[in-house]
C-alpha cells in the first residue's frame, strides 16, 4: 500500500516529465508529424481563454490545442502562429483523482493525444470514435 502521508502533489516541472515521457511514448511516426508542436504546462487556462470558449468552471478545461491544424496550413499564405499544446495540471490532478481508475501518467497521455488529434485536424468527435474503436 502506498504512504500517502508524505506525499506532495506533482507540479509543473512533474507534469512537464510526464508529458515529455508520454510524448516519446507514441509511435515514431505521430511525433514526426507533431514534431513541431510547442507544449505548455500550466495550473489552469487563463481567464481569456475560458471566456472565449465560454467555460465558466477552470476545471473543465484538461487541455487545450491552440494553432492552425495541419489540413489547413498553406504554403502560399503566412506563416502560421506555433502550434501549441496546453496540459493543464490542477483540472487533469483533478479528474484523476475522481476518477480513480488509472495512474496519472495514462490520464496526461490520454489529455496529450487528444490535443495532438487536434493538430491532426481531428474533431472532439473524431477522437472520441477512434478511442470507442480502439
Amino acid at each position: 500500500m502506498t504512504d500517502w502521508t508524505k506525499a506532495r502533489a506533482p507540479g509543473l516541472d512533474d507534469f512537464a516529465r510526464l508529458a515529455q515521457a508520454a510524448f516519446e511514448a507514441l509511435p515514431s511516426e505521430v511525433r514526426k508529424l507533431a514534431g513541431d508542436v510547442l507544449f505548455r504546462i500550466e495550473d489552469f487556462a487563463d481567464e481569456a481563454t475560458l471566456d472565449e470558449m465560454e467555460i465558466q468552471d477552470p476545471f473543465e478545461l484538461t487541455g487545450l490545442y491552440r494553432g492552425v491544424d495541419i489540413g489547413r496550413r498553406s504554403f502560399l499564405g503566412p506563416a502560421p502562429e506555433a502550434a501549441m499544446i496546453f496540459l493543464y495540471r490542477r483540472p487533469i490532478l483533478d479528474e484523476w483523482a475522481d476518477r480513480g481508475d488509472l495512474e496519472l501518467g495514462e490520464l496526461i497521455s490520454h489529455v496529450l493525444v487528444h490535443e495532438i488529434g487536434h493538430h491532426y485536424g481531428l474533431s472532439d468527435g473524431d477522437i472520441h470514435r477512434i478511442e470507442d474503436e480502439g
